[in-house]
């Protein structure tokens, strides 16, 4: 069996702590908007202080993927950039063929 990513674990978590004191506050009849900033407060507290490992693991991989030994190459990397250079040498000569003819002119 697959195990579930750390990013989702700590996504949830997070989510449900702040979901449930938001309920639990809800359900006490406290207007929506305070309820909804007590249990933001409540949440980011319990997250703080029981989900340390989860986030560290988490702050873990991604790193891990942001810096990844491989750098990933598309297919297509190297026909872009042989139409760029395509293009640079073109505006390139083009500029000296200009160049040229203003000096020829000017003689």
């Amino acid at each position: 069996m697959k195990s579930v990513p750390v990013w989702v674990y700590y996504s949830v978590l997070r989510v449900l702590m702040f979901a449930v004191p938001l309920g639990v506050l809800l359900s006490m009849q406290i207007k929506w908007w305070i309820a909804a900033l007590v249990a933001a407060l409540i949440g980011f507290c319990l997250s703080y202080i029981f989900l340390r490992k989860s986030r560290e693991n988490m702050s873990r991989e991604l790193y891990e993927a942001r810096h990844r030994d491989k750098a990933t190459v598309a297919t297509d990397d190297a026909s872009e950039d042989a139409a760029v250079d395509r293009a640079s040498a073109n505006t390139a000569s083009a500029d000296t063929e200009h160049s040229s003819e203003r000096e020829s002119r000017s003689e």
